[in-house]
């Protein structure tokens, strides 16, 4: 099965982002595929690059892209919802005339098209 992934989310204060990532974890070794992964709303979070987390803290951005390029799957983040959240990518950036970006590698600034076009390949969308 095909599973489409949508994070609302953020990586830290709330549980969400952390079981969304250990369902895809477990859908996986259960043979199903992850089609991609949205984040939105809050859940844009997890694609910030600058999040520190404590030393015995698990870093979750860091989790999700290990995951997603190990299991070569997109990790897609709503631009308007990330940019009104201070999460940047290196255009954006240059656009705005911004000193610094702050999107994490292989996350991908999309629109919500992209969302679209991501539950039209799965079979089924989970929401967290």
């Amino acid at each position: 099965m095909r599973l489409a992934i949508l994070v609302n989310s953020p990586a830290y204060g709330t549980q969400g982002s952390a079981t969304a990532y250990r369902f895809c974890q477990a859908a996986i070794t259960k043979g199903h595929q992850i089609a991609g992964v949205f984040f939105y709303q809050q859940g844009v979070a997890n694609a910030n690059a600058l999040t520190l987390p404590a030393s015995d803290e698990t870093n979750l951005v860091q989790l999700w892209a290990d995951l997603a390029s190990q299991h070569q799957f997109p990790l897609d983040v709503c631009i308007a919802a990330a940019l009104r959240r201070g999460v940047v990518d290196e255009v954006s950036a240059q656009e705005q005339r911004l000193p610094a970006n702050n999107l994490m590698a292989p996350f991908a600034m999309t629109g919500l098209g992209q969302l679209a076009e991501l539950v039209g390949r799965a079979d089924r969308l989970v929401q967290f």
